[in-house]
């Protein structure tokens, strides 16, 4: 749910050549320092997610993977044409993309159009692929609010127009492309619900309530709310459309950011953080950068017993959506 970065800072591909490892660390060969062992952020970001899918779709085979932004992970050189990374992509099930049409710059305002060629250069090569398209665009004007949904079922996307970036709201229409039907596997859905901020309800039962009188495809939402997570009989409750059609559930998880909210944020952190917090995120207050590369970070996340994906495979989601996949911008620069 963070800001992309702009796309421009990310054609500023690096030259120097490097080989990849089997830990997604590289060997500096641009003749300076030889030897000298450097960290391939994007590599290292990659790995991560092929870990968490390897790991999920080992316990349950149809959990979808689905990363936001950091869409240039999809090619081996961060350029839109270059060749693909097949274990990458072969671990994902789509991609989630912020502001393709509105939003980049300002909420409700159109995306400039080079940005918005830029990421449908990545987005359509992950469309051929096999991946479905998720799109989030931040507008409010009716005549934004269509646009978006015409120009994303052009390009054969699905979207949410979002009404306010802190996704804490169900938009008062019909999901756009309705659909009655049972919804598997992400491959079939039309349409989906971007709630990951539960602010709005008192207690569980009321956001239950409230998501069962929709008819989305998919809905993607946070693990808790008010610091408790969603059980497995709660989570089942959600995969029920108004219309009597089935849908999917999928979890959101920061995994490129440690947020101080969270249930695995030791109160010490704040002042005295473990050496692979970085900075705190400008924009959003209490989330941080963090070594995403680092093995405790790997344990909470993924690889340790009783991680955050084991506490969302065990409530039976569907799938999860994980952001801060551009975290590697951050560590480049």
């Amino acid at each position: 749910m963070k800001r992309l970065l702009l796309p421009l800072a990310a054609l500023l591909i690096v030259s120097c050549h490097t080989d990849i490892d089997d830990n997604g660390t590289a060997n500096n060969n641009n003749g300076e320092n030889p030897g000298e062992t450097v960290i391939d952020y994007r590599q290292e970001m990659r790995q991560l997610v092929i870990s968490i899918s390897q790991k999920a779709k080992g316990i349950s085979p149809g959990f979808a993977i689905i990363p936001q932004n950091g869409i240039e992970l999809l090619t081996n050189d961060g350029d839109p044409f270059g060749s693909l990374n097949l274990p990458y992509l072969n671990a994902i099930d789509g991609h989630g993309q912020e502001d393709l049409l509105y939003g980049y710059d300002n909420d409700d305002e159109a995306t400039p159009a080079d940005v918005t060629e830029y990421l449908k250069n990545f987005l359509d090569r992950s469309k051929e692929f096999g991946k479905k398209i998720l799109v989030t665009d931040y507008c409010t004007s009716a005549s934004h609010v269509e646009d978006s949904y015409l120009q994303n079922e052009d390009s054969d996307y699905i979207s949410f127009a979002a009404p306010i970036r802190e996704l804490n709201v169900i938009p008062g229409q019909s999901p756009y492309n309705y659909n009655n039907a049972n919804i598997t596997q992400l491959s079939q859905a039309k349409n989906f619900l971007y709630l990951i901020n539960p602010e709005n309800y008192n207690t569980k039962q009321e956001f239950i309530t409230a998501v069962a009188q929709t008819d989305y495809d998919v809905i993607i939402m946070d693990l808790f709310l008010n610091g408790q997570a969603f059980t497995a009989a709660e989570v089942a409750q959600l995969k029920n459309k108004a219309n009597g059609g089935s849908r999917m559930v999928i979890c959101y998880m920061s995994i490129g950011e440690a947020e101080d909210y969270r249930y695995y944020w030791q109160q010490e952190w704040s002042t005295n953080p473990p050496e692979w917090v970085a900075a705190e995120n400008p924009d959003w207050g209490g989330n941080y950068k963090v070594q995403y590369w680092n093995d405790e970070w790997k344990s909470i996340i993924y690889s340790g017993q009783g991680s955050y994906l084991d506490t969302i495979l065990q409530a039976g989601f569907n799938g999860v959506y994980l952001d801060i996949i551009d975290a590697f911008e951050y560590f480049e620069e």
